[in-house]
């Protein structure tokens, strides 16, 4: 599918995730996010809480380090315990330093006065930011996340990440969204993959895709076609549903 829309690429830290002891959903709730307001997700990565495999996989990421993608999100590592290494990592990869960030604290020892708990030193971790980099708001839970080059670094925890999306994605230039039309069909992969083949030939600036499945009456297959044109995509499943015998 032929795109001007910015690049993107998702960076999941943890050792949970790697063990199976957290099953993952960030990705793919951002995934989601991402294709419905224009920005071309090419790369989903996963690596354990190890500061040199963080910053080489941001190195290699982030266009503005030289890396492959005009944006990096990056879910995990942020929190108050020792092994919350994501900061560290991205500070040393953008070539910085970390510091207490003043208003991270403020925002911390607002949300501690309220509930009326003490900002521990642990606590205090959260608020540890990059310098030069951005707050990313935080109405969940108060500890912020933060921008710095192309790289977006946001929570772990579902709902703060979720917070974190839905406050930074408008505030970042997207693209055109991508436009989707599904079609079912009731038979195999292989018996509809050169009907698939011929259309995807004559429509070169789509893209159209098989996914099998298997249900209480057997094997069928959606066939899904995809592009930034929604008349051109139209056009093309027209095209295949003729094709197919629809």
């Amino acid at each position: 599918m032929q795109s001007d829309n910015p690049t993107a690429a998702i960076l999941v830290i943890g050792d949970e995730i790697l063990s199976g002891r957290t099953r993952e959903g960030n990705a793919h709730h951002l995934a989601q996010v991402l294709t419905a307001t224009g920005f071309d997700l090419r790369e989903i990565r996963v690596v354990a809480d190890d500061h040199d495999r963080i910053v080489a996989a941001i190195r290699a990421l982030d266009r503005t380090l030289g890396g492959d993608y005009d944006l990096l999100f990056t879910s995990g590592g942020i929190g108050p315990t020792h092994d919350d290494i994501t900061a560290d990592a991205v500070a040393a990869a953008h070539g910085t330093t970390v510091e207490i960030h003043p208003d991270a604290r403020a925002l911390l020892q607002d949300r501690c006065d309220r509930m009326g708990m003490e900002l521990t030193e642990n606590r205090l971790r959260m608020a540890r930011i990059p310098v030069g980099a951005t707050l990313i708001d935080n109405a969940v839970s108060a500890a912020p996340g933060f921008s710095i080059g192309g790289t977006h670094v946001m929570a772990g925890v579902p709902e703060v990440f979720r917070g974190m999306v839905d406050w930074l994605i408008p505030r970042l230039p997207g693209g055109r969204p991508v436009q989707s039309l599904t079609v079912e069909v009731r038979r195999g992969e292989s018996d509809v993959a050169e009907d698939l083949q011929a259309v995807a030939a004559d429509y070169a600036d789509l893209s159209l895709g098989s996914y099998p499945f298997r249900d209480d009456t057997g094997w069928g297959t959606n066939l899904v076609v995809r592009g930034l044109d929604a008349e051109r995509v139209g056009q093309a499943m027209a095209a295949l549903r003729a094709r197919i015998g629809l």
